[in-house]
């Protein structure tokens, strides 16, 4: 009863509720969600460096997320580089003192909090050529007009950036009285005029008081009172907002250090000045401020314009336009053709009779929708991670945010089991599965960024290694059954594992090396056809008539895992061979083809692995060793058992193994050779079971069907920055977000996946001779990629 009830339930579910369905509420989705960041952002502004210096939050104890945008964590060089030929300047007290040795020490770390507490402190660097002042004036007085005045004459060099800020010193020292407040507001109404001077070439920030602990307060601080800070702030804001008839003040206020002492006053060790903790993230965001402009750092989203559109995006833009037009033209001619063909009334009779057969969908149809459908979903992408409309976020890992989801996710596939069709040895329901849990998990990896962790990080790196298995063990199994060589199967799997890829490289102006997976798979791919194809060519039934086949595809084998030796450890052979022109604009990553030979390197026996376990199995499998009936042991009970247990505790070996790892370079050295131990296990405890071999998880193959898209989308429409951050559709409710950008992913996932396979029917004939002219088109297609993007590159430098 209770399977009749699922069943009747989920039938109900589906007449009401389909993929169609689905993807028309994602569209209206993402159209309500644009309407609102469009309609946001011509409201409240779209300068993501007024959410940086204004508001933001707290994601762990130490890790600030400014409001809609990312922060960059600068490194030594990266300082040095954006402030070469720079001179920045502090005035105020020692708050703004604690800020200048914090702003110094992301450039020298090494430098010492020493010197004059109450006089003027310098720095420089002679070597970057960069010089950081700090001026003691700890009032808002004729001392800092005075000093700020200097800088407004034209004869005098001015400093590229000012950081000013003062009030405790005047609450102190005139015991909070109100003439003091009073006077404090007549001296920052003469000096705004000179900052707002100053502010047209230089950029100018007035750093806002921060709150204090007035339990830790000395006696002689205990005038200092939060009420009488926020009193000095509402003036400096008043007057210097209202100091230019503009629209806007040209000097910026520095109000988000008031929102890191909110939450870090209490660790103060006087109540009155910032942890150190707190005071870095101050000058964190400050060099993001001046830097990110320049340096533009990819998960550095603050501050930055949107990037200028290339030429090959313009005419990929002009494409999808002109694909968009036609077919809407077409589906219009064929609407009126439609409505003069619709069946009409019998008089005699009174029924109605077809005068036409519904006619087949064209492929010029099929072609047209498909990019028009493409064009629509890129736009989406191009909004997402390049248009600065929707937010982004910095990750923040804990273990909530990763095991938390992989355990919901697991409960889903559990309840959604099915029969398999066959019960053979990773069957094809299997597989799908395989891949499906697989790209779940390595999904929930990235967006809670538990890279950060150790053996998380070496278990998804057995998952990415697990891929390339299938890879060898899925090519190889087709072409020794098959023998299928052909040119027309070689174009299918190439277009569809790389339509996607090529696409978003032109779309989102990224190199091919940058969706790493794909050439990883494409590469290994060939390398496999190539070493069944060329001669000899041992096939399976070949392979059967004489058994000296069998040693020569061994013999082959030992050749390729020779080369892959010989490559993994000559780097300069492999540079050198990727290196050549055009394969250099394939695989450079950042002028290099360093990090392809790493990726490489980093899972270079598991496609062979996966080669020698297919062969393997296929000749016990046709000897009839294995006994693959439904509900049967893999093997006799005594040989199964001692297996499953074996694989169960090789399992468990691998995960302590990648739990004790002391670091990422030494794991990495190790897991090129030990991957294998933990993917047979799996296949092994997977497969031995009868009962385990005749059931899958329906749930899990949907998503294994669409893997390869969800894997490449994510880059952009689901993850931001590239990968380096998530999305935000939503803000101020990360749960609610991740779950309506993720349903938008899947939905638009899906329908990629379906485009690619309608458009490989079409680009990729079956008809050897339109397929060569299908070729040459294609070439001359990525002939004109090259030369435009050499151009391009040109033209950038």
């Amino acid at each position: 009863m209770a399977a009749l009830a699922y069943n009747l339930g989920k039938r109900e579910i589906n007449h009401y509720f389909s993929v169609r369905s689905a993807k028309v509420l994602a569209l209206v989705a993402v159209l309500l969600l644009a309407a609102c960041h469009l309609a946001s952002r011509r409201y409240r502004g779209n300068d993501s460096c007024e959410y940086l210096l204004s508001s933001g939050r707290f994601l762990g104890e130490k890790v600030w997320q400014p409001h809609s945008c990312m922060m960059h964590k600068y490194k030594i060089s990266e300082a040095k580089n954006c402030l070469v030929d720079k001179h920045i300047a502090f005035i105020g007290d020692s708050r703004i003192r604690q800020l200048f040795y914090s702003f110094v020490k992301i450039i020298n770390p090494q430098f010492k909090e020493e010197g004059n507490k109450h006089g003027n402190i310098p720095f420089e660097d002679k070597i970057a050529a960069v010089k950081v002042d700090f001026l003691w004036h700890p009032e808002v007085n004729g001392s800092m007009k005075q000093c700020i005045k200097v800088w407004t004459e034209d004869s005098v060099a001015k400093p590229h950036v000012i950081v000013a800020g003062a009030a405790t010193w005047s609450i102190k020292i005139h015991n909070g009285s109100n003439e003091a407040l009073s006077q404090y507001k007549m001296n920052i109404t003469s000096i705004a005029p000179l900052l707002e001077k100053l502010a047209k070439t230089s950029d100018v920030y007035w750093v806002l008081q921060d709150p204090v602990y007035e339990d830790l307060l000395s006696e002689n601080r205990k005038m200092i009172t939060n009420e009488k800070i926020d009193a000095y702030n509402e003036a400096a804001v008043s007057i210097l907002n209202s100091s230019t008839r503009n629209s806007k003040s040209n000097v910026k206020m520095f109000s988000v250090s008031k929102l890191i002492a909110q939450e870090t006053i209490m660790e103060s060790l006087d109540g009155l000045h910032l942890p150190e903790s707190s005071r870095e993230t101050s000058a964190m965001i400050l060099m993001n401020v001046c830097c990110n402009k320049i340096l533009k750092p990819v998960d550095g989203s603050c501050c930055q314009p949107r990037p200028p559109l290339t030429l090959i995006q313009k005419l990929a833009a002009c494409f999808f336009t002109l694909s968009i037009i036609g077919y809407l033209i077409f589906y219009i001619i064929h609407r009126n053709a439609h409505r003069k063909n619709k069946p009409c009334t019998d008089l005699e009779s009174g029924e109605e009779k077809k005068n036409i057969i519904n006619t087949p969908v064209s492929p010029l149809e099929i072609l047209l929708q498909s990019f028009c459908k493409l064009g629509l979903i890129m736009a989406y992408f191009y909004m997402c991670d390049r248009a600065n409309l929707f937010m982004k976020e910095n990750k923040f890992y804990t273990h909530s945010t990763f095991f938390i989801p992989i355990i919901y996710i697991l409960v889903l596939g559990v309840f959604y089991n099915e029969n398999t069709k066959e019960t053979k040895v990773l069957n094809r329901e299997q597989t799908d599965e395989w891949k499906g849990w697989m790209q779940l998990v390595i999904l929930i990896y990235h967006i809670s960024g538990a890279s950060t962790f150790l053996p998380v990080y070496m278990h998804i790196r057995v998952l990415v290694a697990a891929y390339l298995f299938q890879t060898g063990y899925g090519h190889f199994s087709y072409f020794w059954i098959k023998g299928d060589f052909g040119i027309h199967r070689v174009c299918q799997v190439l277009f569809r594992l790389n339509f996607l890829v090529v696409v978003l490289c032109i779309v989102m102006d990224r190199p091919y090396q940058f969706y790493y997976f794909v050439p990883l798979v494409t590469v290994w791919f060939m390398v496999i056809y190539v070493t069944l194809a060329l001669w000899p060519q041992i096939i399976q039934k070949k392979a059967n008539g004489n058994c000296f086949w069998h040693f020569g595809l061994l013999l082959k084998l030992a050749f390729l895992l020779l080369c892959i030796c010989f490559l993994a450890y000559s780097q300069g052979a492999f540079e050198k061979i990727f290196s050549l022109w055009p394969l250099s604009k394939c695989f450079e990553l950042k002028g290099n083809v360093y990090e392809w030979w790493f990726r490489w390197r980093l899972d270079r026996y598991v496609v062979f692995h996966g080669m020698l376990f297919a062969f393997i199995y296929l000749a016990l499998q046709k000897r009839q060793v294995l006994s693959e009936g439904k509900g049967e042991p893999l093997f006799s009970n005594k040989i199964s058992n001692f297996l499953l247990f074996i694989s169960v505790v090789s399992f468990l070996t691998y995960s302590i193994w990648a739990s004790s790892c002391k670091n990422k370079a030494e794991c990495n050295e190790l897991h090129p050779s030990v991957s294998v131990v933990q993917i047979l296990a799996f296949i092994l405890i997977r497969n031995i079971p009868g009962y385990a071999r005749s059931v899958y998880s329906s749930f899990f193959a949907w998503f294994g069907k669409i893997s390869l898209e969800l894997f490449i989308c994510q880059y952009h429409i689901w993850l931001a920055a590239d990968t380096r951050g998530i999305l935000v559709l939503i803000p101020g409710n990360p749960m609610l977000n991740i779950i309506v950008s993720t349903f938008i992913f899947v939905c638009v996932a899906h329908e990629i996946s379906l485009i690619t396979n309608d458009l490989a029917q079409i680009i990729i004939p079956k008809d050897n001779s339109s397929l060569l002219k299908r070729l040459a088109c294609i070439a001359a297609f990525f002939c004109g990629l090259l030369i435009l993007s050499s151009i391009q590159d040109k033209s950038r430098h």
